[in-house]
């Protein structure tokens, strides 16, 4: 049926890799829900986005939570973040959200927050994946769990959004195109920019079950910036299917990835004297959002691909802001994981304290150019740790004397080397990364 996995949002990643079926989905709420009674009274809040199987596979998590005596609060379609927050705000042991985030429909996944609105803990984790291998049992009727909706959830989680600027905040001025992916975000988004004064365009509102990131959203810029030259607008703010990664088009039409997103809220935070320490990037970040940092003496360090080993770092050093070039993007300062709204009204707070427009604040980043060869293998040795590739790797960083960088990774999921090199010029980066690229293919062979 579907293509995704079960997993944990999260530092640990993922709990296991199960194929999400309606037996499956039985089964893991009856096992969730058993080992989050294990600690007494549970009440677990589940959410969704927009694809269809969404609805299939939240009937058959909800029969799994109650028949082993969880009772269920069902929010219907939330941005991912909303869960978190909302599993805070109504003191549950647990929150669920059934998304494959910015995949096409037929995929479909599902994400844990603990009461805390974080990951769940690693002994929970862990209960719930020994449980997934024992026989499902019910409890007697009478400790069956309950079933009931929140039917606000949708208003509480504005008010949230808007909570994260100055309460006397007001957008009154500023046209903005706001493209949904007929997602998630399609209901609260739009509300939340329109309530702070804004003129809001909306793209991608009407979801149908199938056109989820359908040539729409954060993965597929096209038609925001289309539609940004047509309505003159000021900005574009552009969400995937959960709601949890967020790229803006500046008036010009051209797209502001994460890593300028990041830098526009940290440089803000700095000059207020309200950045805690450093930022978090990855290992994909562009070399220009550390140069440009370091520019302001503000610290940077890389974490592994993924929100949740940017979210690990955050936690581990205390700091507050960190991302992805992909639009994750967590403000630790309002919420407890990346947050695509609260990310873009952060952005939007920064430009409006600057008296700048987004084309004109992004300006201080210099993107350096990156060039990304996938370099296909067969089996056997992985060619990252070969002799002849590492002394070429070591070399070629050295040629770039502090103002270049290679980075060669091995694909968890294909047989592929990815191959990138960044530094200032252009040309000599190609040159380098075709180098590798051809190496790395030689070593293969």
């Amino acid at each position: 049926m579907s293509k995704k996995y079960f997993g944990t949002d999260g530092i640990r990643g993922r709990v296991g890799v199960y194929p999400i079926t309606p037996d499956f989905m039985l089964k893991l709420g009856w096992a969730a829900g058993m080992a989050f009674r294990s600690m007494g009274a549970c009440r677990v809040l589940v959410g969704k986005d927009t694809r269809i199987s969404g609805y299939m596979f939240e009937s058959a998590l909800e029969a799994g939570l109650s028949a082993a005596g969880a009772d269920v609060m069902l929010l219907g379609p939330m941005p991912t973040p909303a869960i978190a927050y909302l599993t805070r705000t109504f003191h549950a042991e647990a929150g669920i959200v059934i998304s494959a985030s910015h995949n096409p429909h037929d995929d479909n996944g599902i994400k844990f927050f603990s009461g805390e609105g974080t990951k769940l803990p690693d002994e929970v984790e862990l209960m719930i994946e020994e449980l997934l291998d024992a026989p499902m049992t019910v409890v007697e009727s009478s400790k069956l769990g309950k079933v009931s909706r929140i039917n606000d959830a949708s208003g509480r989680y504005i008010e949230f959004c808007k909570s994260s600027v100055p309460s006397s905040t007001s957008f009154a001025g500023l046209k903005i195109v706001v493209d949904c992916a007929h997602g998630a975000t399609y209901k609260v988004a739009p509300s939340v920019f329109r309530e702070l004064g804004a003129e809001v365009v909306v793209l991608s509102a009407q979801p149908n079950g199938l056109n989820i990131n359908d040539n729409c959203g954060s993965t597929h810029m096209g038609q925001l910036q289309a539609a940004i030259l047509a309505e003159h607008a000021d900005l574009g703010i552009a969400f995937d299917g959960d709601g949890d990664r967020v790229l803006m088009v500046d008036h010009t039409g051209a797209i502001v990835d994460g890593d300028e997103l990041l830098f526009i809220i940290a440089r803000d935070l700095h000059a207020r004297n309200k950045l805690q320490g450093g930022v978090v990037g990855t290992l994909m970040s562009n070399l220009g959002l550390e140069l440009a940092l370091a520019d302001l003496g503000i610290p940077f360090v890389r974490a592994n691909v993924g929100d949740r080993y940017v979210i690990a770092e955050l936690l581990e050093r205390q700091w507050l802001v960190g991302g992805e070039n992909s639009g994750h993007i967590v403000c630790f300062q309002h919420t407890t994981t990346g947050d695509a709204i609260i990310a873009a009204l952060q952005v939007l707070m920064a430009l409006k304290r600057r008296d700048e427009g987004l084309a004109q604040s992004r300006q201080a980043l210099r993107k350096c150019p990156q060039i990304l060869i996938n370099v296909r293998f067969g089996g056997g040795a992985n060619p990252v740790e070969h002799p002849a590739v590492k002394e070429a790797c070591a070399r070629v960083t050295t040629a770039m004397a502090g103002r270049g960088r290679v980075l060669l990774r091995k694909s968890g999921t294909e047989p592929l080397v990815r191959v990138m090199v960044e530094g200032d010029d252009e040309a000599q980066v190609r040159g380098y990364a075709d180098e590798l690229a051809k190496l790395v293919a030689e070593v293969s062979a």
